[in-house]
């Protein structure tokens, strides 16, 4: 239903009031006031999307034919930063809109700021607009940096139509726009931030980029729940979102995909603050076995996929006999759920008494694994705690832990063993296969385990797995 407007009407001499009156307080005249409804027009949000296309020089939308449609091969942007690239699936594809979001401190600005000035050395200027910063700290930080590139443009706007304007004169390849939140538009009643400033200089945005050409890429805020503010609005515009985690006390980053129209989600670049600002990590399973203590108790290593890549991670379990009624179950970059069902099947089909132990699991290097295959390693991390006997520091575990303390087979095998092969790993314990595989490492000794009993007599050997 469209909206009305109701409003009262001097039939004598025209004077308007918004409340209903006996007698006109223009001319005086008793029983002149009428009642008029109109409509209310649409949001000048709505009008002017086409005008602020065409505002930026932009070519209007033309109905075409499928058939009539040509095709031709997806060119990307070379990205000189490879984690990076990889996150994005090869490259930058022109005239996609890119969100990228994270916590404070995590390094957001930090990274754009050195992709921009390599991209704008590479492909042409890079427009960097900051809502955050003046265009003086943004230039400090670059110093620090030691970035030097004559075509990326600074500037502090907020203001979207004066955003467009800059564009126009700068006619960049990439336009960066840190933050979303800080963006606003003039046709929208509403302060910087709200749902429907968030989605209409979005929209805009969007708009923009996929008639122009040019990529755009958002700085998005995180919400105390950990998301992206206003996420349902921006992850349906947008056509990759990337999230930048880390912990804070560590040095570690990583750049994830959570949604990509243009490659694999889940995808991740691990890169290593400094004071040089964000450095790649081209091999990040060595970077988190580096501090790894050999022949400890309560350490196992999980080989788990990140996408396309595989990532080797220790995984470390306490296990200690509970001062209170109800045992604590502690995780740090696992799923709490997981714990407690690995907890639950070691108990029930092997006789630990958990039940009198506080259990906390730690993942090393800041690291957040949620997929099925690191519950063996879990399993036997807690294992190795529980009966002080330390896993052989040559060994990899694959699996996923049933119900019924069955291994369960996992996806792309034969990758996870190659990398594990790499590393230096000697053998791994993987669930049964039905079939034998022809591209396992030579160097590799493959052991395989029916059930979780059978996984900690090879990676606990001295232990009992039924010690009561």
């Amino acid at each position: 239903m469209p909206k009305t407007h109701t409003k009262y009407v001097c039939s004598n001499c025209g004077r308007q009031s918004a409340v209903k009156m006996g007698r006109c307080p223009n001319c005086g005249a008793f029983g002149t006031m009428e009642e008029v409804v109109e409509q209310v027009a649409k949001p000048a949000s709505a009008r002017t999307t086409a005008r602020t296309a065409s505002t930026v020089g932009l070519p209007q939308s033309q109905p075409q034919r499928l058939t009539e449609i040509g095709t031709q091969a997806e060119e990307r942007l070379f990205v000189p930063v490879e984690e990076f690239s990889r996150v994005l699936g090869g490259g930058i594809v022109p005239g996609s809109i890119v969100l990228l979001g994270g916590e404070p401190g995590a390094g957001k600005s930090t990274l754009m700021l050195q992709a921009a000035a390599l991209l704008s050395d590479l492909h042409g200027p890079v427009l960097y607009v900051s809502g955050e910063e003046s265009a003086y700290q943004i230039k400090m930080r670059a110093d620090r940096l030691k970035l030097a590139a004559p075509d990326l443009y600074l500037v502090t706007e907020t203001n979207l139509g004066r955003i467009f304007e800059h564009v126009q004169k700068v006619q960049p390849v990439i336009l960066i726009v840190d933050s979303i939140q800080t963006t606003y538009s003039d046709d929208i009643d509403a302060s910087p931030g709200l749902v429907s400033q968030v989605r209409e200089c979005a929209s805009r945005l969007q708009l923009f980029a996929k008639t122009s050409g040019v990529t755009v890429f958002l700085i998005g805020h995180v919400t105390k729940e950990g998301t992206i503010a206003g996420p349902r609005v921006l992850e349906h515009i947008v056509d990759t979102v990337l999230y930048l985690e880390g912990d804070p006390f560590q040095s570690f980053r990583l750049l994830r995909s959570v949604k990509n129209r243009f490659g694999a989600t889940s995808e991740v670049g691990v890169f290593e603050m400094q004071g040089a600002g964000m450095v790649e990590v081209p091999n990040p399973s060595e970077a988190f076995l580096a501090e790894r203590v050999v022949n400890a108790s309560g350490s196992a290593i999980a080989v788990t996929m990140e996408g396309t890549r595989p990532l080797l991670v220790e995984v470390q379990a306490l296990t200690s006999p509970t001062a209170f009624g109800n045992a604590r179950r502690t995780p740090n970059g696992v799923d709490i759920n997981r714990l407690q069902l690995i907890a639950a099947v070691l108990s029930k089909r092997l006789g630990f008494r958990l039940f009198e132990h506080d259990i906390f699991v730690n993942v090393v290097g800041g690291m957040k694994v949620s997929e099925p295959a690191s519950d063996l390693a879990m399993a036997v991390a807690i294992a190795s705690s529980y009966h002080d006997r330390a896993v052989p520091a040559d060994v990899a575990l694959i699996g996923e832990v049933g119900l019924s303390g069955e291994l369960r087979a996992v996806g792309q095998l034969a990758a996870r063993l190659n990398e594990a092969s790499k590393i230096g790993f000697r053998r791994a314990l993987v669930p049964k296969m039905r079939r034998r595989m022809e591209d396992v490492p030579p160097n590799l000794e493959l052991i395989e385990c029916r059930t979780i009993a059978d996984a900690l007599r090879h990676a606990v050997p001295e232990a009992d797995p039924r010690r009561p």
